[in-house]
């Protein structure tokens, strides 16, 4: 097994406390901007085994254009600012994504055909 490194931005004070502390803290840093465009994100799940955690994008940011790339952006700093995290999965509107898409089913309800 590797010896993984320390990441950017971690302390011997952020380490100390706990992951899902750590991630609450990230995401409320996050939030501001969500939330400005309508939007709310929390954490659904966290595997500590695997490195894996579930977010969920809801309100606004479901249909949204951009999010895809508030997703991109979310998933990025988070492997990057958490040496427990290997892959972040990102719903917004309870489809989780496959690392190629916006983690979304769009609304085809009143669809004509």
């Amino acid at each position: 097994m590797l010896a993984r490194t320390p990441r950017l931005g971690m302390s011997s004070q952020t380490s100390e406390k706990s992951l899902e502390e750590r991630l609450d803290l990230f995401m409320r840093r996050n939030f501001p901007q969500i939330e400005m465009h309508g939007g709310d994100a929390g954490i659904e799940a966290i595997d500590k085994e695997t490195g894996e955690v579930w977010i969920s994008l809801t309100g606004a940011c479901s249909g949204c254009g951009i999010s895809p790339m508030t997703i991109q952006a979310l998933k990025s700093r988070m492997v990057a600012e958490f040496e427990e995290i290997d892959a972040v999965h990102a719903s917004t509107g309870g489809f989780y994504d496959d690392d190629a898409g916006a983690g979304f089913e769009p609304d085809v309800s009143d669809a004509p055909f």
